[in-house]
Order: C-alpha cells, then structure tokens, then sequence
C-alpha cells in the first residue's frame, strides 16, 4: 500500500514538470497516429511516454549510445497500447535493451535420439516472461514504411509482454471481465485458424502471415494491425476489431473521424 502512494506521488511529480520541448516533435514525427489522436488521448500518451521514459532501465547494446529520441520513440509507441487504461505502465517490466540493428542470438533444436543441434539466429526483437524487451532501432525508426503496411516492432514485443502478465504466453492477456474469455477464445482462435489456412495456400491476407505461428504470435500481430491499420481490420475482420476494441477500451478506427 505505501508503495503504490508512493509510486503514484512520485509520477504526479513527475508530470508536473514542464514536458521538455524537443519531445512534442519527435512524437509528432515518430508515432504516425499522434496527430489522429483527441485532445485527451494525446496528453494520456504524452503521460504514458513520460513514464515509460523514467520509470524503465534502458540500455543501448551493440555500441548504441542511447538518446531521447530513441526513448521517446519506442515509449510514445508503446504508450498506445495503455491510452484506454488508467494506472497500466508495463509495471512487470523492468529494462528496455535497443541494439542499433539486427542482432544475434544463439538457438538449438532438439533432434531426435537426443542430439542437439546449435546455431545463430537474427532477431529484430523480442519479449522476455519476466525479463525485457529487447529492440532493433533501426526496425523501430522504419515501423512506418510504406513496403510494410500494418507491421511496428514496438506494438509487437509490447503486446507480448501483456500477453505474459498472467504468467503465460498463449496469447490471451487477463481480460477484464471474466464472460470475456469465452468470446476471446471462439474469435481467437477462428481467426488465428483462418490465417494460417490462407498462409499455408499463400494467399494475400491482411493480418501479417507471421501470426500463423503459434497463438502469442497471432495476437501481437493482430495488436500490430489494430492500431497500424484499424480501419482495414474493422471492414475484414469485423469480430477481431470488436474484440480488441473492447480489450484495449479504444477505437482507433474512429481517431481523426470529424466529429
């Protein structure tokens, strides 16, 4: 109890400073549906980056020599995930590692009759349970490329890391209400198999064919497009829309509709 009145003081003072006033322009540059936003929702992610910002380790790898605009960056991106929520700031993770590009990772495969095969990957990102999240800046400082409709590293790994605040990673979150879990596995899973069907036949889709991978994959991908491209989603995927819609309480369909 005394640490979350402290933790809550600490961050009313902490926004009671002035926002410093090279940060506005990097996220009008670098979070492409800022200026979408409402009034209120803008100052939430302003809030949320401020936070993030602050509260989290970061740590440049690979001879990165971290700035405020990397931080600011990949925060007011990951901020929009949180705007429909009050007191939500990733409070289960700790540390933020940015590598200036791709990076390695050691992997192995367990054959059978107990043979181990080891190799080196190339990771773009990833989302630790109980650990980081570890980003590619320069895939970061891409994520609005035109070549890559609907993909942003930064919604991807930090849907993962909701995904793991029960604990798990299989691509249900804790809801909010406990009738949500029903409706969350019937669409779910229809749309995570409808995917990988359109996947294996190499048809065109709107959901990034990664998602067919496994369950987690699928709802990072889908909060990728949600926010990416949530229109699109909402014409092609009606109940997936819905379904994000009412777990992150907001409608990004309708930011930057006149009113």
């Amino acid at each position: 109890m005394l640490l979350r009145w402290w933790q809550t003081r600490r961050r009313r003072r902490l926004l009671d400073r002035p926002l410093p006033d090279e940060w506005r322009p990097v996220l009008h540059a670098n979070v492409s549906q800022f200026e979408r936003l409402g009034a209120a929702d803008r100052q939430r992610l302003i809030d949320c980056t401020r936070i993030l910002v602050a509260e989290k380790y970061w740590e440049g790898c690979g001879g990165l020599a971290l700035t405020d605009e990397i931080r600011v960056t990949i925060a007011g991106q990951a901020s929009l995930l949180l705007l429909g929520w009050k007191d939500q700031y990733f409070d289960r993770l700790q540390s933020i590692l940015v590598y200036p590009d791709t990076y390695l990772v050691p992997q192995k495969q367990f054959l059978p009759g107990g043979v181990v095969s080891e190799s080196v990957g190339i990771n773009l990102g990833e989302a630790w349970h109980q650990g980081p999240v570890i980003l590619s800046w320069s895939n970061v400082n891409r994520c609005d490329n035109p070549g890559e409709p609907g993909q942003n590293l930064v919604l991807h790994e930090f849907a993962h890391v909701l995904d793991h605040d029960d604990d798990s990673s299989d691509g249900t979150p804790p809801l909010l209400d406990e009738t949500q879990y029903g409706t969350w596995k019937e669409v779910m899973t229809a749309e995570h198999h409808r995917l990988k069907r359109d996947a294996r036949r190499d048809r065109p889709t709107l959901l990034d064919p990664y998602g067919a991978e496994s369950e987690a994959e699928f709802f990072a991908v889908a909060t990728e497009c949600f926010f990416e491209q949530p229109r699109e989603l909402r014409d092609e995927h009606e109940r997936l829309y819905n379904l994000l819609r009412d777990y992150y309480c907001q409608a990004p369909a309708a930011w930057g509709e006149k009113t």
